[in-house]
């Protein structure tokens, strides 16, 4: 079959679609019949040699799909990497039914983003009624999903972007406000920080938070974070939380379990929607690693088989 191969690390020409040995089901798992893939920041990570827990090389990259498992149409998670393949392997407990009437594309672009969002602000800062709440990278696939998901939750979102020309993305999701980094010290304070760039956007918004308010730190696409002692978070009465999907899905997996469900159901309700920013064939992989590095994407990219 054929699939997106990283033999070392490097730039993304680095991915190249090769003929590969075909993926084996084992003990309560599933071979998808891949649709879709979704390419997220961490397999840019992977792919620079930047990411924490790095996979042994070579390998398939992608970790979220969209398919088909004995004709039933499926979005899910899958066993480690191997989602830019025609088919991948997957745990039956991460495969979830695609709603009804939703594109692949549209199925590869949901979870990861979805679940991302979903926990931190309900198991973690707990957003609710009137709570303001800043989202960083807001015209991206996570930051866009969160965007809704505050609005779901009855809080006020707050969308900060890189550029001028990714302010109307999360306006028209629903951001009551929306800001350049630049702007970031115009803001008034919030409850909550949804933090997914890190470095210096990560140090811009802890003075934003208000007292018993959090900063949930997720993603480092702008650095890793800067040390922050003690003393300041007591000093002002904040907290400091981080977030990991995949180590949460090692050791707590129900957890990320309902969260999907959770979020598949509000998709199903028309509630929220994932936003599809690009999409490319697997030859092109490399091109959409590259829109996505060089922060050209908006919303989810996604390879189709």
């Amino acid at each position: 079959m054929r699939a997106v191969l990283l033999r070392r690390t490097g730039g993304p020409e680095q991915l190249v679609l090769e003929e590969v040995p075909e993926p084996r089901a084992g003990e309560g798992e599933a071979v998808v019949e891949v649709r879709a893939a979704g390419v997220n920041f961490a397999d840019v990570l992977v792919r620079l040699g930047r990411y924490p827990q790095m996979p042994e090389l070579p390998v398939v990259l992608g970790s979220e799909v969209a398919g088909e498992v004995d004709g039933r149409r499926v979005v899910g998670f899958t066993s480690g990497y191997g989602g830019y393949a025609e088919r991948a392997a997957a745990a039956r407990r991460w495969l979830f039914p695609l709603p009804a009437g939703a594109s692949f594309a549209e199925g590869a672009a949901f979870l990861t983003a979805f679940v991302t969002a979903w926990v931190p602000l309900t198991q973690l800062a707990r957003v609710g009624f009137g709570a303001r709440v800043l989202v960083t990278a807001a015209a991206g696939g996570v930051g866009s999903a969160a965007v809704q998901l505050v609005r779901v939750l009855n809080g006020v979102p707050v969308a900060a972007v890189g550029g001028r020309d990714k302010l109307a993305l999360p306006r028209g999701l629903g951001a009551r406000e929306a800001v350049t980094y630049d702007e970031l010290g115009e803001l008034e304070q919030v409850h909550v920080v949804l933090d997914l760039v890190g470095g210096d956007v990560f140090s811009a918004c802890l003075p934003l938070v208000r007292p018993l308010g959090a900063l949930i730190a997720v993603g480092f696409a702008g650095g890793l974070w800067p040390d922050v002692r003690p003393a300041r978070l007591v000093g002002r009465n904040v907290g400091l939380q981080g977030f990991d999907l995949g180590r949460l899905m090692r050791h707590a997996p129900e957890v990320v379990e309902q969260a999907a469900r959770d979020v598949l159901r509000l998709w199903e309700a028309g509630a929220v929607r994932p936003v599809v920013g690009g999409e490319y064939p697997l030859a092109e992989a490399g091109e959409a690693h590259r829109a996505l590095e060089e922060r050209r994407s908006q919303g989810n990219l996604v390879l189709l088989t």
